[in-house]
């Protein structure tokens, strides 16, 4: 249930912000404000509690807003998760906006993880070749993993590419034991 909610909210949020042509800035400005909700107890506590009054709430929520320079737009949100009492599902909403405004646009996200670091130049040549594989922008997360002794993984959504030394020794091992 909890997930459906969060799916609304994050779907009505992203018809605003394409709408308003600020997709790249609510998402930016959705993810900063659920970082700083999420790390600072007192903040997440005040808004959170129906003890608090909505004017006090309001006022909080003005002040980060303007400190922290957020679209208008992700203000306004913020205040409609309060008004709702919805704010406990502040990071569930943020996670499926995000992942339903890149369905929307046509990106997909991947995850990379390689034996040894890579250098600029193969990120983005291992970018466009993903790009150029799914027909669809990608976002991609490196990080090194050393254990892999030897090449790469590479999650795009449910699919995996498994280029790794070490998924290619277990193969050979399983070919040997089956003969």
């Amino acid at each position: 249930m909890t997930g459906a909610v969060a799916l609304r909210y994050a779907a009505a949020l992203a018809d605003v912000a394409l709408e308003q042509k600020a997709a790249d800035r609510v998402k930016d400005d959705l993810a900063s404000f659920t970082e700083a909700f999420s790390s600072a107890a007192d903040l997440r506590i005040f808004l959170e509690s129906p003890a608090a009054a909505r004017e006090a709430k309001s006022k909080v929520i003005e002040a980060i807003a303007e400190r922290m320079k957020l679209a208008p737009t992700v203000r306004n949100f913020v205040q409609t998760l309060v008004d709702h009492g919805r704010m406990e599902m502040l990071p569930a909403i943020q996670q499926a906006f995000h992942g339903e405004l890149n369905n929307r646009l046509g990106i997909a996200e991947a995850e990379v993880v390689s034996a040894r670091e890579l250098s600029a130049a193969e990120k983005k040549q291992l970018t466009a070749a993903l790009e150029r594989r799914t027909g669809k922008k990608i976002e991609a997360r490196f990080r090194g993993d050393a254990s892999l002794v030897g090449g790469m993984v590479v999650r795009v959504g449910s699919t995996v590419y498994d280029g790794s030394v070490r998924e290619q020794l277990t193969r050979l091992r399983e070919q040997l034991e089956a003969e």
